[in-house]
């Protein structure tokens, strides 16, 4: 591998700063009870987003887990849209009816966030045989949790993308528990991932998910490879969240020791290490002081809780109901029918769309 050049490196130092600042801001605004609902925190991840992000191309496609926030704002969804819809307001990605747990941003090829454990694994099969199909060179990138690997959608993914030699590049981010349960402690092999991949005719591939520069170097040789037509890969980055599984959860099931350790192996270095150490030459050292001081305070902030609740027709669009008017709104509206078994009552399933939002739609 080519050494990392200064202006990737910087690029990939100032995604995880953000990204450390967008989530201790979400952390402070939970605490204030602004947060709707809950929300899974990346912090001590974010050298796996960040590094395969890097690696991807702009017409790649993502898919991503509940814990999403680091890759979303990774492939450079503005911070403010994305804590506007953690706060549950209008100007969120989802206008805020998503919340934390389903982000979308198909601008970027974000594909969704799913909170169904494994979900995404097969969904993103199909948009890399989309891909595939249409002979583009895009790959899909899916990241899920150690513990989907315990999944029955993780096996029938893999086979079917090994079977068909789909692009797609498969990201099982272990950090070390599946929800409040060691995922050693229920699965039969060392690594979840890697020591199934040879099932499936795919390499065992192991990285050091807190660093950055190797995640970077393993995600550019699996998008290569499958971008080529070298089919799908799978990479399980070894990392750890710094706090427990949601801000419901105070992490306190795991052993201190193991905690002070993984603390110690920081992906984000503080401001007063020399950044040598993780990426840049030391004759660029320089760069760093002024770089982490303009990316402290960063030019999209995180001023989500601007925008208002999401108002009476934004609610009432794009909600799936039968042909019977339940709502009974007084607004104007589409329907438009749903290809496919009908409903309850033998009634089409329909989606309602504001007509408004379908004007602006066609306008775009």
């Amino acid at each position: 591998m080519p050494d990392i050049d200064t202006d990737t490196a910087l690029a990939m130092y100032r995604k995880m700063t953000e990204i450390r600042l967008f989530e201790k801001r979400a952390h402070d605004l939970f605490l204030q009870n602004l947060v709707k609902g809950t929300t899974h925190l990346g912090t001590g991840q974010e050298a796996v987003a960040a590094g395969v992000s890097q690696a991807m191309h702009d017409d790649d496609y993502m898919f991503v887990t509940y814990r999403g926030h680091n890759h979303v704002l990774a492939r450079g969804t503005p911070m403010t849209a994305v804590m506007a819809e953690l706060l549950g307001r209008e100007n969120g990605l989802m206008h805020g009816k998503g919340g934390s747990m389903h982000l979308l941003d198909t601008s970027r090829g974000i594909l969704g966030a799913y909170a169904i454990i494994g979900a995404q694994l097969v969904i993103a099969n199909g948009s890399a045989w989309s891909a595939l199909y249409r002979g583009t060179g895009q790959v899909t990138v899916c990241f899920l949790g150690d513990g989907a690997t315990n999944i029955g959608a993780f096996h029938e993914a893999l086979n079917l993308a090994s079977v068909w030699q789909l692009p797609v590049v498969f990201i099982c981010e272990n950090n070390q528990y599946m929800e409040y349960t060691p995922i050693g402690s229920v699965t039969a092999v060392p690594r979840p991932a890697a020591d199934r991949a040879a099932s499936y005719g795919l390499d065992p591939v192991v990285v050091d998910g807190n660093d950055v520069e190797a995640v970077y170097e393993v995600a550019q040789a699996a998008l290569g490879r499958a971008r080529d037509g070298g089919g799908p890969a799978l990479i399980e980055a070894l990392t750890y969240r710094h706090g427990g599984h949601s801000r419901a959860d105070p992490g306190t099931y795991r052993p201190d020791a193991e905690v002070k350790e993984w603390l110690a192996r920081d992906p984000l270095p503080p401001p007063e290490k020399p950044m040598s150490e993780l990426l840049i030459p030391v004759t660029d050292i320089d760069l760093k002081a002024g770089e982490y001081e303009r990316i402290r305070k960063p030019s999209g902030d995180v001023r989500g809780r601007r925008g208002v609740p999401p108002l009476f027709d934004v609610v009432t669009c794009e909600v799936v109901e039968d042909e019977a008017d339940h709502l009974n709104l007084k607004r104007p509206h589409e329907r438009v029918q749903i290809l496919g078994p009908p409903s309850l009552g033998d009634r089409p399933t329909m989606i309602r769309v504001c007509a408004a939002e379908r004007r602006k739609t066609q306008r775009g």
